[in-house]
C-alpha cells in the first residue's frame, strides 16, 4: 500500500513513503556518520511495517556556523615522494623531500569549509520514529479500507457468479446421462451397465463440489478482511485454493453443449478472471 507521513524532531526531520511492493523492501537514508541512527530506523519499521517498497529519510539541520575539514590526498602525496626519490637516483642528486613544498601542491591538501551539522544520538531519533510510523500506518489504513472494500465487492461478484454456475448445471446431469444412452443404442450393451457408464460420465462432469468449496473460500474470504490484521498472506492462500477450483470447473464444464454449456464455459472463465484480478489487489495489502 502507498503512504506518506513526516515528523519533524531537534534538529532533524524524518518523512517515510511507501509504493505497492510484495514484500518489504525497507531503503534508509542518512547523513554520513548517522550509521548508528540507520541501524535504529531499520529495526523500528520493520518491527511496524510488513509489505511495501518504503523509504524512511534523515535529513539532519545544520547550524549556522561553519566548520573547516582538512582533508590530505595521501596517494597523491606519497606519489610525489615516489617521483622526488626516483629523481635523485637518475640524476645523482642528494636532498630530501620538502614537506612544506610537497603540501602545497595543488590536490594535496584540501580545505573543506562548510556548516556544522547537528550531533545527533539514536535516543533522539527513536520517539520521533514511533511517532512517524504511527502516521505512517495510518496514512497506508486509509488505503488500505479502500481497498478491502473493492476486494468485498469482488467477493461478492464471484458470489454471484457461483449461484449462477449452481443453477446452470441442474439438468445438465439428466442431459449428458440421456445423450450417452443415445450413443450406445445401437450397441446389445445391458440397459443396467449403459446407466451405470452414463452415471460416472454425468459424475465426472459435476461441479457441485467444487460450488460448494469456493462458496466457503469467498464467506472465508470476507471473515479475514472484517477480523483485520496481517490478512495479506492468509488471502494470498486462499486465493489459490479458489482458483483450483476455478480451473476445475471449467475443465469440467468444458464438454456441456447448447447454450447452457456455452453459458457455463463463460461463467467459468468471468470467475477465474474475478480471482485474478483480486490476487493482483491482495499482493498490495498487508
Amino acid at each position: 500500500m502507498t503512504g506518506f507521513a513526516t515528523m519533524a524532531g531537534e534538529g532533524f526531520t524524518l518523512t517515510a513513503k511507501s509504493v505497492n511492493h510484495r514484500f518489504l523492501d525497507l531503503q534508509v537514508r542518512v547523513p554520513s556518520g548517522c550509521e548508528e541512527i540507520e541501524a535504529v530506523l531499520r529495526g523500528i519499521v520493520r518491527s511496524r511495517v510488513k509489505r511495501g517498497h518504503v523509504e524512511v529519510t534523515l535529513d539532519v539541520e545544520r547550524s549556522a556556523s561553519s566548520v573547516v575539514t582538512v582533508r590530505r590526498n595521501d596517494a597523491l602525496l606519497a606519489a610525489l615522494i615516489e617521483a622526488h626519490r626516483e629523481a635523485e637516483e637518475v640524476h645523482g642528486l642528494l636532498g630530501d623531500p620538502d614537506l612544506n613544498v610537497l603540501l602545497r601542491v595543488p590536490g594535496v591538501v584540501v580545505l573543506e569549509n562548510g556548516p556544522k551539522v547537528v550531533e545527533l544520538g539514536p535516543h533522539l531519533v527513536h520517539e520521533a520514529a514511533d511517532e512517524l510510523m504511527t502516521r505512517f500506518n495510518v496514512s497506508r489504513g486509509l488505503e488500505g479500507d479502500a481497498l478491502a472494500g473493492e476486494l468485498s465487492a469482488s467477493m461478492e461478484r464471484l458470489l454471484e457468479l457461483t449461484e449462477e454456475m449452481a443453477g446452470l448445471r441442474v439438468g445438465v446431469r439428466e442431459a449428458q446421462m440421456e445423450r450417452f444412452r443415445e450413443r450406445l443404442a445401437g450397441f446389445e450393451i445391458p440397459e443396467e451397465r449403459v446407466m451405470a457408464e452414463a452415471a460416472i460420465v454425468a459424475e465426472k462432469s459435476d461441479v457441485e463440489e467444487e460450488i460448494v468449496r469456493l462458496r466457503t473460500h469467498a464467506k472465508s474470504f470476507h471473515a479475514i478482511l472484517v477480523e483485520g490484521g496481517e490478512v495479506g498472506k492468509r488471502l494470498d492462500f486462499l486465493l489459490q485454493e479458489m482458483n483450483r477450483e476455478s480451473n476445475t470447473m471449467v475443465s469440467k464444464v468444458n464438454g456441456a453443449l447448447g447454450e447452457r454449456g456455452i453459458r457455463l464455459t463463460d461463467v467459468g472463465l468471468a470467475m477465474k478472471a474475478e480471482i485474478e484480478r483480486v490476487k493482483e489487489q491482495v499482493q498490495n495489502l498487508e
